[in-house]
């Protein structure tokens, strides 16, 4: 499996701005590959769309590809656009902000900042924690109910004091978030560590991430807590509009 994967790999290589057409026989010389084996794989390409053959029956790089390719560049805008906004956040209180994405019943932190003196928290882009314990994750699978049993299929294992291991009142927790419109992790997942989190959404409605703003339980559960509830909505809300959804209530 390693094998082919490679193989496909070394196949796509060959496409360049220079030599954007290629058939066979180019292909199998380039990579001194037996003929019978590139047709096989380029053929399982064709019927992925990773290549397209045209009427000489030669290949290009397919649609596919810049499909991925736009997928990359859309979490490029959303950190683009929210770093002068996050920027806010921390200037304003003294937490750790992610955005996280979803990932196989994960959450994949696509940025990071943190205010000058703030608590260290254990995280990096990059990196990945679970779902339903964190309140990045908790969010992305309130508002995307087709996450939800992926996620709890991987077992809801006890991370910290408060981790919710009860898949009955996990569901609902997921209800009650959707409703206020964003999400707390106390104790859940990193132990001492607080989350506040609100969805990011794409100018179609989408929940496409998720911003949040971690520190110690008695900073955040203290006398800004409401005010810092306030603020990360405010400010995913801004992060939306950026990407161009549009509120219509």
């Amino acid at each position: 499996m390693i094998s082919s994967v490679q193989k496909i790999t070394r196949i796509l290589d060959c496409f360049t701005n220079e030599k954007p057409v290629l058939g066979n026989q180019e292909i199998a010389e380039m990579l001194e590959m037996n003929v019978s084996t590139v047709h096989h794989l380029v053929k399982t390409l064709c019927a992925e769309g990773l290549l397209i053959q045209d009427n000489k029956k030669k290949y290009r790089l397919g649609w596919k590809l810049l499909e991925w390719s736009n997928h990359v560049m859309y979490q490029q805008d959303i950190y683009n656009e929210a770093i002068p906004l996050v920027e806010g956040l921390i200037n304003k209180y003294n937490g750790t902000v992610h955005i996280g994405m979803f990932d196989a019943g994960e959450v994949r932190f696509v940025l990071k900042v943190a205010a000058k003196g703030s608590v260290a928290v254990p995280t990096y882009v990059g990196a990945k924690k679970p779902a339903y314990c964190t309140s990045t994750g908790k969010i992305l699978l309130s508002f995307n109910p087709s996450y939800i049993q992926p996620t709890i299929s991987k077992g809801l294992t006890q991370r910290a004091a408060n981790t919710i291991t009860c898949v009955k009142k996990f569901r609902q927790e997921l209800k009650e978030i959707r409703k206020q419109g964003y999400s707390i992790s106390n104790n859940e997942n990193e132990l001492g560590l607080y989350g506040i989190a609100a969805p990011i959404q794409s100018y179609t409605g989408q929940t496409v991430a998720a911003l949040n703003m971690v520190g110690p339980v008695s900073y955040m559960e203290g006398r800004h807590r409401n005010e810092i509830i306030q603020s990360v909505k405010g400010t995913a809300q801004s992060i939306s509009k950026e990407l161009g959804y549009i509120n219509s209530i």
